[in-house]
């Protein structure tokens, strides 16, 4: 993870990145989606669904950057700690520490 140490470190650059109120939400709707796509395989047996998760994930996720942020996901960079960060700011998200 070039220019980063650790997640700590990388967290508050990932923030950054996600200014707009409507790119945040864009992510939670995709990580949303995410959830229930998975939940939607496992309670159906239908596994194939799990297409749509990563579909569901970055395409609201690319589209807040795109369309809203203006700049580039750190996806592109850092892909590892930017997955990381998008669940880490989802939980922050359910607990208020991250407003949208």
């Amino acid at each position: 993870m070039s220019g980063f140490a650790s997640f700590r470190e990388f967290y508050p650059f990932y923030l950054g990145e996600h200014r707009d109120r409507n790119c945040r939400r864009l992510h939670v709707a995709g990580s949303t989606l995410v959830l229930l796509v998975i939940a939607l395989a496992a309670f159906t047996g239908r596994w194939a669904w799990l297409w749509l998760a990563p579909v569901a994930g970055y395409g609201f996720a690319w589209v807040g950057h795109f369309v809203f942020e203006k700049n580039r996901p750190a996806t592109f960079r850092h892909p590892l700690y930017s997955l990381m960060g998008d669940w880490v700011m989802y939980w922050d998200v359910l607990r208020g520490k991250v407003k949208l």
